[in-house]
């Protein structure tokens, strides 16, 4: 990496964390915003042509690129709760479980709608969809799947309350809103490529949320609604070059074309191999730290995103002398810099994660926790006095 600035690259053995710059382009995406960025485009149009070929490689009947996750899921609320050009009401409500609340709370928010938490029970999602909240906003992720029920029953449910009658308030036309519509952010859920269609195409969702820059390895700034056609014309029209609530969103040309030039790459790799270059990885973390005393490293499943690939955990022992702190510092000092996770681990442990490794820099976190944690060591600043 060469800049003029001083600022380290990392090896990022953590997460396809934003702070971190979310993944790396393959070079198919980085022509694609390269060639974008050399034109003027009428850019609604483009939006437009972009739209329908994400819709058909993905399998669903709409879709539009955003500028991020949480820009999504501001825009498919806006979309749940009114048309364009219109003032928000101020009762609009929002149901989530209580156990998925996280600190994307606020890109629901700023519709002014308010969140209405329920529990695992289909008794309380049934009273609170009985009041027709906007829609209901549901996370994905085996990390949030505990204190939840399943997406294929949260879709039931609201199936069963359309089945129950219209009101006056409901729409007539079935190809538009239904009575709650169910949004399902599903940002970091790439693997599996079929969390493309799975949510809205096999199992009846109206959208579902992805992040450009995670699992996609499209541009950091992008994200993609993917739904049924009323959704994902309202988040157009909510969004940016028009003067709605989503006007500072901004999509250019270049992660248009970057997204889209993503989900082509996407589509085109081996999942199958992919997850066991993966795990390939982890079993290396793991036997090599087997002989370093005071850690314990093994398999971790799924990610701490929930995805389905595995990760290894290294727990600290007492004997190690490392504070879990003391050795993520250590590792973040060092030549070369390595960020690793503590996300979803005891507090004793850290995490490594595959995803996010090129080729040989398993080798390199490998070595450089090696010789942190071996005695004889010289490097002791991270550990306890």
């Amino acid at each position: 990496m060469t800049n003029p600035f001083g600022v380290r690259p990392v090896i990022n053995a953590s997460a396809t964390l934003t702070a971190l710059g979310g993944s790396l382009m393959p070079p198919s995406v980085l022509k694609a915003m390269t060639e974008g960025a050399a034109h003027f485009v009428d850019l609604p149009e483009l939006h437009d042509h972009v739209g329908e070929r994400l819709a058909a490689l993905t399998r669903n009947e709409a879709a539009c690129v955003t500028s991020g996750a949480a820009a999504a899921i501001t825009l498919t609320v806006a979309s749940c709760v009114g048309e364009p050009a219109q003032a928000f009401p101020a009762d609009a409500e929002v149901v989530m479980f209580a156990g998925q609340r996280n600190g994307y709370d606020y890109a629901a928010r700023l519709t002014g709608s308010r969140i209405v938490e329920v529990g695992p029970s289909i008794e309380e999602l049934r009273a609170a969809l009985v009041r027709r909240p906007a829609c209901v906003l549901w996370f994905a992720g085996a990390h949030y799947a505990a204190d939840a029920l399943p997406i294929e029953d949260v879709i039931r449910a609201v199936r069963e309350l359309a089945s129950a009658g219209p009101t006056p308030a409901d729409s007539p036309d079935p190809a538009g809103p239904p009575a709650v519509p169910v949004i399902v952010d599903a940002a970091a859920q790439i693997p599996p490529v079929s969390s493309l269609w799975r949510f809205t195409t096999e199992l009846g969702a109206d959208a579902v949320i992805f992040s450009g820059g995670k699992g996609l390895r499209g541009p950091q700034s992008s994200g993609l609604v993917l739904g049924k056609r009323w959704i994902v014309d309202r988040c157009r029209a909510h969004a940016s070059p028009n003067q709605q609530i989503g006007r500072g969103m901004k999509v250019g040309k270049e992660e248009l074309l970057g997204l889209y030039a993503a989900v082509e790459w996407t589509l085109e790799q081996d999942e199958e191999a992919l997850l066991a270059g993966y795990e390939q990885m982890v079993d290396r973390w793991i036997a090599g730290l087997r002989e370093v005393p005071g850690v314990v490293a093994e398999r971790g499943y799924p990610s701490e995103a929930g995805q389905p690939h595995g990760r290894a955990v290294v727990r600290l022992l007492t004997t190690s002398g490392w504070t879990r702190d003391g050795l993520v510092q250590a590792l973040w000092d060092g030549d070369p810099r390595i960020a690793v996770g503590v996300s979803g681990v005891p507090d004793d442990a850290i995490a490594l994660n595959p995803q996010t490794i090129e080729p040989g820099e398993d080798l390199v976190v490998l070595d450089a926790l090696v010789r942190h944690l071996s005695p004889g060591d010289g490097e002791r600043a991270g550990r306890d006095a």
